[in-house]
């Protein structure tokens, strides 16, 4: 007899619900997570602290339209972006409560470490210099995803950023080019704008949110041209460096642009690397990503996976 009837690697939206669901159904389920909290990126690092600063960009923005009638509000420039999201960990903390007590009635175990798989119907967690084997009839994995980082891309600089570290910044920068076009890129192009940052946004493609009907993608452009955000299209970009003193990007044509803060935010990766997918066969794809069929089952027997982790 194995363990569980279902052990889940990655506790955000995906894994959540894939073991609530199970367990609701009277199945035995562990869900494995190797942050201190549940959530995910959903709850700590991407969707809710995202939003959270969307509400005081769409409070700002909005108000400054009462200049009309002789009112303004205006952003010091002394603020900070945890001065502005300074409910960020309360609400996080709220949601990883409500996640715990779901799960904990349910009979789900949750267990704290770093999952990955240990060969079939096997996952061993490492915790605290301590390995825990698990055994289990079938496996989800629900690792999410993270932000690609391109090794021509200066990270460990304070003035360049990737979309999980954005948010980590202290003072509101007086400009940022965003490098990427995307959801993220156009998100957080917004929202720094309405703050009263410079921004301008590059992408590689002429179109922005291609996969969006053009009425839709037409006045969303419209929309960042009156926020005054610079758009810069097609264009691809090369290097990018800190120059002390400002964030400088490189374009393939040689020529270059500077702004106070870079954010990077050109694609994500699956949360596949340290996985252990080789002890079952399996691998990912040039993006991290796991190929999955209709059922969301791998091609490893009794293996499935959801979520950002299949791209």
């Amino acid at each position: 007899m194995n363990d569980y009837d279902l052990v889940v690697i990655g506790s955000g939206p995906g894994g959540e619900r894939a073991a609530l669901q199970a367990a609701s159904f009277g199945k035995t389920v562990a869900i494995v997570e190797r942050a201190s909290e549940p959530g995910g990126a959903a709850v700590h690092t991407g969707t809710l602290p995202s939003k959270t600063l969307r509400e005081t960009a769409l409070y700002l923005s909005g108000h400054r339209k009462r200049e009309l009638y002789g009112v303004g509000v205006n952003l010091e420039r002394s603020a900070t972006l945890q001065t502005l999201m300074r409910r960020k960990r309360s609400i996080a903390a709220v949601e990883s409560k409500r996640i715990r007590a779901e799960l904990s009635e349910l009979n789900v175990e949750f267990v704290s470490g770093h999952g990955k798989l240990d060969g079939p119907g096997r996952v061993s967690v490492e915790s605290d210099g301590t390995t825990r084997v698990l055994s289990t009839d079938k496996i989800v994995i629900a690792t999410g995803s993270s932000p690609r980082r391109p090794p021509d891309v200066e990270f460990e600089s304070p003035r360049i950023h990737d979309s999980d570290l954005v948010l980590e910044i202290d003072v509101i920068p007086a400009s940022m080019i965003v490098l990427g076009g995307g959801v993220i890129g156009c998100e957080y192009a917004c929202m720094f704008a309405a703050l009263g940052v410079a921004v301008t946004l590059v992408d590689a493609r002429m179109e922005l949110l291609s996969f969006l009907d053009h009425e839709i993608r037409d006045r969303l452009e419209s929309a960042m041209l009156e926020l005054g955000v610079t758009l810069v299209r097609p264009r691809r970009w090369g290097p990018v460096r800190d120059v002390g003193g400002a964030a400088e990007v490189e374009f393939d044509d040689g020529s270059t642009m500077r702004a106070e803060q870079v954010l990077f935010a050109a694609g994500r990766v699956g949360c596949t690397s340290d996985l252990g997918l080789q002890s079952v066969g399996l691998e990912h794809c040039m993006r991290g990503c796991l190929s999955v069929d209709e059922n969301f089952q791998t091609s490893a027997e009794n293996i499935y996976a959801v979520g950002d982790v299949i791209g």
